[in-house]
Order: C-alpha cells, then structure tokens, then sequence
C-alpha cells in the first residue's frame, strides 16, 4: 500500500519501521521541524527525521499543516492512507479527506479514555491497572474518531511511563501493520466512540510535581511512576529539593503523620504518607546526577522524624 507517515517523537520510529518491514510503500515521510536542544542550541532531529533518512525515505517538515504547503505535498505524493503516530499537530480536514483510505492514527490509550497529549502519564497517575493502544479513523475533533482496532495491557505496579511508552510503542506499531492489512482486504468495520465514557490526559507541567505527602502512599508512588523521567515527582529532603526517581510501597506507617521518615540509613529512606508508607529508592538533587537515596544519606544523614515537604 502506498503509504504516507507522518510523526515525531520516539514513540512513532517502531510504528514507521514496522509499516516499512511489512512491505509498504512509503512515499514520504512528515515530522516537525528540527528544534535546537541542550545547552548549545544545535539543531537536532526528530527521531522519525532520522531513521527515514538513514533508510533513504524522503522527509518533509512543513512549519504549519494549516496554509496549504502540506496539502500540495500530499497531493504530488498521491497516497493511498496517511498513518499517523505521534505528530504533534492537527490536521485539516482537506488533508484528512485527501486519501482514498483515509487518515489513521496511532493513540496510546484504550479511547475514549485518555484523549489528548499525555495519556500514557495520566493512565499511571490516575492509578489504572490496564491501558493500551488504539487504532482510530482521524477525524477534526481531538482523538474522537471511530475505533478501528485496540489492543489492552495490564500496568505493573512498579512500571514507570518510561517504560509503558516503550510499550505501548511497539504495541502500537504491531497493531498498526495489522489494522492496514485489514483496511486493504476491507476487512475492518469501524466503530464510534461511547462518548459517555470519554476522559483527557492534558500535557504535563512541573506544577504536578510537588509532593504532598497528605496523599496515600499508592498516589504518591503513582506520581512518581507517572511523571517519570519528566517532570518528575519532588519533595524537600533535608533541606535540599529533590526529584523523588524512583520508590516502592513500603507497608503501614502507624500513627507517623505524613512526611514523618520512619527510616534513614543505608537499608533506605521511609517516608509515612496519609494512609501507609512510601520507601524511596531514588532519587536527583537539584544540580546533581541520580543517585540511590542510601548514597544521599551518606552525604545528608536525615533523623528519624524529621518531616518532609513537598
């Protein structure tokens, strides 16, 4: 099939390669434009940008989708379906009724829950046991389009978003390849979504990172699983503010008011919360590399009932 692909981050290069290694024809490939990064400034690609170029397939960074540019490129491509995974921006609905199969996305969430940015984040931090992937029809509202094809995932208790991205994208890349050779055999129906079941995973921001230690141990180690490894989860540890990387549920912390730390040495660093206890394995000083918390204690030893704060 005569594809063209359009995405960005590293969650689409599994989703462009599998579409290449399954045979299809990609006639071009569109990812935004480079963005300087890190303390030079330099340019850098889009990890999308860069695997299409190292097998020769060619690039395309319109600014805008919206003033026409695009549109005149897809028209000169004449593809057959446009995929989609992870692009950035919305199209227009001229572009999505350009293709004789129309548009296609790749969504990391099991819609209608978790439409938006950060579904991944949001399905950990909201504590959900189960996520996945869908393959939905795009249409001009955002992630409302009939479902094409879903596949579900259960959420370990210590996986972080880093690692269900990882995930969720080869998942995502697997389904995709199979929805397409159902959509070429005209062997997929789609199905609208139950609007009464619909929720929104907003793009994250540091506000969300602070700590309150009020919570339960199970939202708080939701937290930092969820706002790993940005923005990450905080909290004042003596004195110093700190990214909290990485912690497990460590039991009940009987009548310690929350932020009490229970224990401090090199066994660990146990922190009460409102209802049970949290133990932190590790964690980043403002200015320093990540480090296990009994290494921060050897530099900072902390007294049994100190309190923390977010």
């Amino acid at each position: 099939m005569r594809i063209a692909f359009m995405g960005t981050p590293e969650f689409a290069v599994p989703s462009l390669k599998a579409l290449v290694e399954a045979g299809h024809e990609i006639c071009g490939v569109f990812t935004q434009p480079d963005k300087p990064k890190n303390r030079g400034m330099k340019l850098q690609m889009p990890p999308v940008k860069e695997y299409a170029l190292s097998i020769g397939l060619p690039v395309f960074q319109p600014a805008r989708v919206r003033d026409g540019e695009a549109l005149e490129i897809l028209k000169g491509l004449e593809p057959e379906l446009i995929a989609v995974a992870a692009y950035g921006k919305i199209l227009p609905l001229e572009i999505l009724e350009l293709p004789r199969l129309g548009c296609i996305n790749v969504h990391s969430s099991l819609l209608p829950k978790y439409r938006g940015a950060a579904p991944i984040n949001w399905a950990i931090l909201n504590g959900e046991d189960e996520t996945g992937v869908t393959i939905m029809v795009m249409a001009e509202g955002m992630d409302t389009g009939d479902i094409l094809s879903q596949r579900a995932t259960p959420i370990p208790i210590e996986e972080n978003a880093a690692q269900l991205f990882e995930r969720l994208a080869q998942m995502g890349a697997e389904l995709l390849v199979e929805t397409v050779a159902q959509i070429g055999a005209g062997a997929v129906t789609p199905v609208p979504q139950d609007e009464s079941g619909s929720s929104h995973a907003p793009m994250l921001s540091r506000e969300l990172s602070p700590m309150n230690w009020e919570k339960t141990a199970r939202q708080l180690h939701d937290q930092v699983r969820g706002l790993y490894p940005w923005p990450a989860a905080t909290a004042v540890v003596d004195g110093v503010r700190c990214k909290i990387l990485r912690t497990v549920l460590a039991g009940e912390a009987g009548k310690a008011a929350p932020g009490t730390v229970l224990q401090a040495d090199k066994k660990g660093l146990r922190v009460a919360c409102g209802d049970g206890a949290l133990e932190i394995l590790e964690l980043q000083p403002d200015g320093k590399k990540a480090m296990a918390a009994s290494a921060f204690l050897m530099g900072h030893p902390i007294r049994t009932g100190t309190v923390l704060t977010g």
